[in-house]
Protein backbone atom coordinates (compact mmCIF):
# COMPACT_ATOMS: atom_id res chain seq x y z
CA UNK A 1 0.00 0.00 0.00
CA UNK A 2 1.17 3.52 -0.68
CA UNK A 3 0.55 6.38 1.72
CA UNK A 4 0.62 8.76 -1.27
CA UNK A 5 -3.05 7.95 -2.00
CA UNK A 6 -5.09 9.64 0.77
CA UNK A 7 -7.93 7.13 0.31
CA UNK A 8 -5.62 4.21 1.10
CA UNK A 9 -4.74 3.51 4.74
CA UNK A 10 -1.08 3.66 5.62
CA UNK A 11 0.67 0.31 5.86
CA UNK A 12 0.97 -0.43 9.62
CA UNK A 13 4.54 -1.64 9.15
CA UNK A 14 5.47 1.67 7.57
CA UNK A 15 3.69 3.51 10.42
CA UNK A 16 5.69 1.59 13.02
CA UNK A 17 8.91 2.28 11.13
CA UNK A 18 8.13 6.00 11.09
CA UNK A 19 7.46 5.97 14.81
CA UNK A 20 10.66 4.05 15.45
CA UNK A 21 12.69 6.68 13.59
CA UNK A 22 11.69 9.41 16.04
CA UNK A 23 14.71 10.19 18.20
CA UNK A 24 14.70 11.33 21.81
CA UNK A 25 17.07 14.22 21.13
CA UNK A 26 15.01 15.73 18.32
CA UNK A 27 11.49 15.31 19.69
CA UNK A 28 9.70 16.31 22.87
CA UNK A 29 6.81 14.41 24.41
CA UNK A 30 4.19 16.54 22.65
CA UNK A 31 5.66 16.10 19.17
CA UNK A 32 5.98 12.37 19.75
CA UNK A 33 2.34 12.06 20.84
CA UNK A 34 1.24 14.14 17.85
CA UNK A 35 3.04 11.66 15.61
CA UNK A 36 1.17 8.84 17.38
CA UNK A 37 -2.18 10.53 16.73
CA UNK A 38 -1.36 11.36 13.10
CA UNK A 39 -0.12 7.87 12.29
CA UNK A 40 -3.05 6.19 14.08
CA UNK A 41 -5.39 8.23 11.90
CA UNK A 42 -3.56 7.08 8.78
CA UNK A 43 -3.57 3.35 9.54
CA UNK A 44 -7.33 3.06 10.15
CA UNK A 45 -9.67 3.08 7.12
CA UNK A 46 -12.53 5.55 6.83
CA UNK A 47 -10.78 8.86 7.59
CA UNK A 48 -11.36 8.88 11.36
CA UNK A 49 -10.18 11.54 13.79
CA UNK A 50 -7.79 10.59 16.57
CA UNK A 51 -6.44 11.94 19.83
CA UNK A 52 -4.18 10.99 22.69
CA UNK A 53 -5.65 11.45 26.16
CA UNK A 54 -3.40 11.62 29.20
CA UNK A 55 -4.20 11.09 32.86
CA UNK A 56 -1.46 12.69 34.91
CA UNK A 57 -2.03 11.96 38.59
CA UNK A 58 -5.69 11.21 37.64
CA UNK A 59 -6.20 14.59 35.94
CA UNK A 60 -7.32 14.11 32.32
CA UNK A 61 -6.36 16.23 29.33
CA UNK A 62 -6.04 15.87 25.57
CA UNK A 63 -2.37 16.12 24.74
CA UNK A 64 -2.80 16.10 20.94
CA UNK A 65 -5.56 15.61 18.39
CA UNK A 66 -6.02 15.52 14.63
CA UNK A 67 -9.28 17.47 14.50
CA UNK A 68 -11.81 19.33 16.63
CA UNK A 69 -14.15 16.36 16.50
CA UNK A 70 -11.70 14.23 18.49
CA UNK A 71 -10.97 16.99 20.98
CA UNK A 72 -14.67 17.63 21.59
CA UNK A 73 -15.35 13.93 22.19
CA UNK A 74 -12.48 13.75 24.67
CA UNK A 75 -13.55 16.83 26.59
CA UNK A 76 -17.13 15.61 26.80
CA UNK A 77 -15.80 12.66 28.80
CA UNK A 78 -13.62 14.81 31.06
CA UNK A 79 -16.60 16.99 31.98
CA UNK A 80 -18.66 13.95 32.92
CA UNK A 81 -15.86 11.97 34.54
CA UNK A 82 -16.40 8.85 32.44
CA UNK A 83 -16.30 7.50 28.90
CA UNK A 84 -14.32 5.18 26.64
CA UNK A 85 -11.00 7.00 26.69
CA UNK A 86 -11.04 7.48 30.48
CA UNK A 87 -11.97 3.85 30.99
CA UNK A 88 -9.18 2.63 28.68
CA UNK A 89 -6.57 4.87 30.28
CA UNK A 90 -7.67 4.09 33.83
CA UNK A 91 -8.12 0.32 33.52
CA UNK A 92 -5.68 -0.65 30.77
CA UNK A 93 -8.51 -2.27 28.81
CA UNK A 94 -9.28 -1.76 25.12
CA UNK A 95 -12.71 -0.15 24.76
CA UNK A 96 -14.80 -0.25 21.60
CA UNK A 97 -18.15 1.36 20.90
CA UNK A 98 -19.52 -0.29 17.77
CA UNK A 99 -22.59 1.94 17.49
CA UNK A 100 -22.93 4.97 19.71
CA UNK A 101 -26.66 5.10 18.99
CA UNK A 102 -27.38 1.77 20.68
CA UNK A 103 -24.51 1.12 23.12
CA UNK A 104 -25.97 1.19 26.69
CA UNK A 105 -22.83 2.57 28.34
CA UNK A 106 -22.14 6.25 29.02
CA UNK A 107 -25.43 7.23 27.40
CA UNK A 108 -25.25 11.00 27.79
CA UNK A 109 -21.71 11.16 26.43
CA UNK A 110 -22.54 8.88 23.50
CA UNK A 111 -25.66 10.91 22.69
CA UNK A 112 -23.47 14.00 22.49
CA UNK A 113 -20.98 12.15 20.26
CA UNK A 114 -23.79 11.15 17.91
CA UNK A 115 -24.82 14.80 17.63
CA UNK A 116 -21.24 15.57 16.57
CA UNK A 117 -21.39 12.83 13.93
CA UNK A 118 -19.35 10.14 15.72
CA UNK A 119 -20.93 6.69 15.53
CA UNK A 120 -18.12 4.39 16.63
CA UNK A 121 -15.07 4.70 18.86
CA UNK A 122 -11.97 2.76 19.77
CA UNK A 123 -9.77 3.61 22.77
CA UNK A 124 -6.54 1.71 23.32
CA UNK A 125 -4.57 2.18 26.58
CA UNK A 126 -1.21 3.91 26.46
CA UNK A 127 0.72 3.16 29.68
CA UNK A 128 3.64 5.58 29.88
CA UNK A 129 5.05 5.78 33.39
CA UNK A 130 4.32 6.03 37.08
CA UNK A 131 1.57 8.57 37.62
CA UNK A 132 0.93 9.04 33.89
CA UNK A 133 -1.22 6.86 31.62
CA UNK A 134 -3.18 7.58 28.50
CA UNK A 135 -5.17 6.26 25.59
CA UNK A 136 -5.06 6.45 21.81
CA UNK A 137 -8.61 7.30 20.72
CA UNK A 138 -10.08 6.75 17.27
CA UNK A 139 -13.44 8.37 16.41
CA UNK A 140 -15.20 7.18 13.26
CA UNK A 141 -18.22 8.61 11.50
CA UNK A 142 -19.64 5.20 10.56
CA UNK A 143 -21.01 2.47 12.84
CA UNK A 144 -19.03 -0.77 13.14
CA UNK A 145 -15.99 0.99 11.72
CA UNK A 146 -13.48 -1.37 13.29
CA UNK A 147 -12.94 -4.95 12.19
CA UNK A 148 -10.54 -7.46 13.69
CA UNK A 149 -7.73 -6.23 11.48
CA UNK A 150 -8.10 -2.54 12.34
CA UNK A 151 -8.47 -3.31 16.06
CA UNK A 152 -5.31 -5.37 15.93
CA UNK A 153 -3.45 -2.66 14.03
CA UNK A 154 -4.34 0.11 16.50
CA UNK A 155 -3.65 -2.12 19.52
CA UNK A 156 -0.26 -3.18 18.16
CA UNK A 157 0.55 0.36 17.17
CA UNK A 158 -0.41 1.76 20.58
CA UNK A 159 1.71 -0.85 22.37
CA UNK A 160 4.75 0.21 20.36
CA UNK A 161 3.91 3.88 20.85
CA UNK A 162 3.61 3.33 24.60
CA UNK A 163 7.11 1.87 24.75
CA UNK A 164 8.56 4.80 22.81
CA UNK A 165 6.59 7.31 24.91
CA UNK A 166 7.76 5.64 28.14
CA UNK A 167 11.36 5.97 26.99
CA UNK A 168 10.73 9.59 26.07
CA UNK A 169 9.13 10.27 29.46
CA UNK A 170 12.08 8.69 31.28
CA UNK A 171 14.52 10.67 29.11
CA UNK A 172 12.72 13.95 29.86
CA UNK A 173 12.69 13.17 33.59
CA UNK A 174 16.45 12.60 33.55
CA UNK A 175 17.01 15.73 31.46
CA UNK A 176 14.84 17.83 33.80
CA UNK A 177 16.72 16.47 36.81
CA UNK A 178 20.06 17.29 35.18
CA UNK A 179 18.86 20.83 34.39
CA UNK A 180 17.68 21.25 37.97
CA UNK A 181 20.99 20.07 39.38
CA UNK A 182 22.87 22.36 36.99
CA UNK A 183 20.78 25.36 38.10
CA UNK A 184 21.41 24.48 41.74
CA UNK A 185 25.13 24.23 41.09
CA UNK A 186 25.14 27.61 39.32
CA UNK A 187 23.17 29.17 42.19
CA UNK A 188 25.55 27.74 44.76
CA UNK A 189 28.55 28.99 42.77
CA UNK A 190 27.33 32.59 42.58
CA UNK A 191 26.51 32.63 46.31
CA UNK A 192 29.96 31.29 47.12
CA UNK A 193 31.57 33.92 44.89
CA UNK A 194 29.59 36.73 46.54
CA UNK A 195 30.41 35.41 49.99
CA UNK A 196 34.10 35.34 49.12
CA UNK A 197 33.94 38.95 47.96
CA UNK A 198 32.38 40.03 51.26
CA UNK A 199 34.91 38.03 53.30
CA UNK A 200 37.81 39.68 51.50
CA UNK A 201 36.35 43.16 51.52
CA UNK A 202 35.27 43.29 55.17
CA UNK A 203 37.63 40.80 56.77
CA UNK A 204 34.83 38.59 58.08
CA UNK A 205 34.24 34.86 58.20
CA UNK A 206 32.18 32.73 55.81
CA UNK A 207 29.18 32.48 58.15
CA UNK A 208 29.13 36.24 58.74
CA UNK A 209 29.30 36.90 55.00
CA UNK A 210 26.34 34.60 54.37
CA UNK A 211 24.40 36.32 57.18
CA UNK A 212 24.90 39.64 55.40
CA UNK A 213 23.55 38.19 52.17
CA UNK A 214 20.61 36.60 53.96
CA UNK A 215 19.83 39.83 55.83
CA UNK A 216 19.80 41.81 52.58
CA UNK A 217 17.59 39.19 50.93
CA UNK A 218 15.05 39.41 53.78
CA UNK A 219 15.07 43.20 53.57
CA UNK A 220 14.37 43.10 49.81
CA UNK A 221 12.00 40.12 50.03
CA UNK A 222 14.03 38.27 47.47
CA UNK A 223 16.34 35.26 47.37
CA UNK A 224 19.92 35.10 48.56
CA UNK A 225 20.95 34.11 45.03
CA UNK A 226 19.48 37.35 43.63
CA UNK A 227 21.47 39.46 46.10
CA UNK A 228 24.60 37.45 45.39
CA UNK A 229 24.16 37.73 41.61
CA UNK A 230 23.85 41.52 41.78
CA UNK A 231 26.91 41.80 44.01
CA UNK A 232 28.95 39.64 41.61
CA UNK A 233 27.66 41.54 38.57
CA UNK A 234 28.23 45.07 39.87
CA UNK A 235 30.95 44.59 42.47
CA UNK A 236 28.86 46.67 44.87
CA UNK A 237 26.57 45.65 47.68
CA UNK A 238 23.22 47.03 46.42
CA UNK A 239 22.04 49.89 48.63
CA UNK A 240 18.41 49.19 47.86
CA UNK A 241 18.78 45.69 49.29
CA UNK A 242 19.47 46.78 52.82
CA UNK A 243 21.73 48.69 55.17
CA UNK A 244 25.46 48.94 54.72
CA UNK A 245 27.12 45.52 54.86
CA UNK A 246 29.64 46.71 57.45
CA UNK A 247 29.44 43.95 60.07
CA UNK A 248 27.95 44.82 63.40
CA UNK A 249 30.01 44.43 66.54
CA UNK A 250 28.52 41.02 67.28
CA UNK A 251 29.27 39.92 63.70
CA UNK A 252 32.88 40.89 64.00
CA UNK A 253 33.43 38.89 67.15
Amino acid sequence: MSSADPSTPLDPVEALERLGRLTLRENGMKSLLQAVADLAREVVPGHPETSVSLLINDRPSTAVFTGELARACDESQYGRGYGPCLHAAGTGEVVEVADARTDPRWRDHLAYAVQLGVLSMLSVPLPIGEGIVGAVNVYAREPDAFDEHSRGVVTRFAAHAAAVAANMYAYEEVRDLADHLERRAESRAVVEQARGMLMERYGIGADQAYQLLARAARHAETKVRAVAAELVRTGEFPRRLGPSPEPAADDAS
